[in-house]
């Protein structure tokens, strides 16, 4: 597993991971998609989908939360929600994509994932490329397209993630969260130079501390990358968060005066003004 040493003056990569990056054609992205993304479970990774993707919904923008967690999908549960159509659904060739759409409470569609199912993991590359460019022509309907990809690299949070037009790289300031965070930035670039990939740095204790921690992650990655991906935000530590997790509420919904539901929203704000600059 890739290192990032702790000390900031000396990160220490594997000379494996050293070797220069392969640049293979760039896949087609959607402007309006965003994936969001961890080298690692437990950082808050799909609290953070849901957030923006409510955040997205109360500005009255059309938006679609995607759960591609496959196997450990928990969009649903989160939002305490019972679909009776899900990815797994669409995998077996029993409904479209378009077909699995069931809206929330909270304002925005959603496509459940499938708990407890490897389905998505052993489709073929060709598979996941048919659900990749289904999924990119479903976002067509919508201004924003919210996908959680599953913690880690493999082939489908890769795949997945070649759909978005930006992609949010979710960590915290322990060491395997940063030694992830950064295999999936390697990786991702590996995969497409130009993709777009942010840092949002979650549980901080402060905002001061999460800058700190994106500088860590940072200096590894302009040695030995020649990256320096920038800051989407950082996420202070807030403990109504976990109460907003166990009553299966959105932040903004339960504590929308909190420090968590400002960071949020500043993050989800800087995502629609870079849109409508680009725009």
């Amino acid at each position: 597993m890739t290192v990032i040493a702790m000390n900031p003056n000396t990160p220490s990569i594997p000379p494996a991971a050293q070797r220069p990056l392969r640049h293979p054609a760039a896949p087609t992205r959607q402007a309006n998609v965003i994936a969001v993304a961890s080298g690692k479970g437990g950082v808050g990774k799909t609290w953070l989908s849901i957030s923006l993707a409510h955040c997205f919904a109360r500005q009255g923008i059309r938006t679609l939360l995607f759960d591609g967690d496959i196997g450990l999908a928990n969009v649903d549960i989160q939002l305490g929600l019972m679909p009776d159509r899900d990815l797994g659904s669409v995998i077996a060739g029993r409904f479209s994509l378009a077909d699995a759409v069931m809206p929330s409470e909270a304002g925005f569609d959603i496509i459940a994932g499938k708990s407890g199912s490897a389905s998505l993991a052993t489709l073929d590359q060709a598979a996941l490329n048919g659900l990749r460019d289904e999924l990119c022509q479903l976002a067509r309907s919508y201004d924003k397209v919210v996908i959680d990809l599953g913690a880690g690299v493999d082939a489908v949070v890769r795949t997945l993630s070649q759909a978005a037009g930006v992609t949010l790289v979710v960590t915290n300031d322990e060491p395997t969260a940063l030694t992830d965070a950064y295999a999936f930035i390697k990786l991702a670039r590996m995969a497409d130079r130009n993709a777009d990939i942010r840092v949002v740095v979650n549980i901080a204790p402060t905002t001061r501390e999460g800058e700190r921690t994106h500088a860590k992650l940072t200096k590894a990655a302009e040695n030995f990358l020649k990256y320096s991906p920038p800051l989407a935000g950082v996420i202070r530590r807030d403990e109504k968060v976990r109460d907003a997790i166990r009553n299966q509420m959105p932040i903004l919904a339960r504590h929308p005066m909190s420090d968590a539901a400002a960071d949020v929203e500043a993050i989800a704000g800087s995502l629609v003004g870079m849109a409508a600059h680009r725009g």
